[in-house]
């Protein structure tokens, strides 16, 4: 969004819900983080890389989360330039969520071992956990949706010799 379209849209007043007054939101729900409404706004940050797009999945806060096909929305964008990507996820009601997020570098649309990834929650997560597939605990990793936006911060991780751990 450009400096002079993000000023307008502030003088006009469009932009004055609290999750706003921090960035814009990016995706094409940008405008229900914008204005405030039952959503999530997810703030990726730790990229590795500048390249390739960013994949928000969003679950319900069940035994299927982070299963094959059980996901509620998914929104792909590509990686900004710069500082941290805040994307907006929409959610349908209020209610207890899991967020998912994968960096893939090179933009080929499939989970490579260069790909970082990250949850809500910020788990400590090794390796083997994702050889083994073995999930995170639920209360770890899930959040509540009120009648506004909520935010949530995801630090991404990738792969580096036997462990998955954030870009230092």
């Amino acid at each position: 969004m450009s400096k002079i379209y993000l000023a307008g849209l502030l003088a006009a007043g469009a932009l004055i819900a609290p999750v706003a007054a921090q960035g814009a939101a990016l995706g094409p729900s940008a405008a229900l983080c914008n204005s405030n409404a039952t959503a999530v706004q997810v703030e990726v940050r730790g990229f590795k890389q500048r390249t390739g797009t960013v994949r928000v999945q969003i679950y319900g806060a069940n035994n299927s989360y982070l299963e094959k096909r059980k996901w509620l929305e998914r929104i792909d964008v590509p990686v900004s330039r710069e500082g941290t990507m805040a994307i907006c996820v929409p959610v349908k009601e209020q209610g207890s969520y899991v967020v998912s997020v994968r960096h893939d570098i090179n933009g080929n649309g499939k989970s490579d071992r260069k790909d970082g990834a990250g949850l809500s929650g910020n788990p400590d997560m090794k390796v083997s956990d994702f050889i083994f597939k073995r999930k995170p605990k639920l209360a770890q990793v899930s959040f509540a949706v009120g009648d506004a936006t909520k935010r949530v911060p995801v630090v991404l991780n990738y792969v580096n010799g036997l462990s998955f751990d954030p870009v230092k």
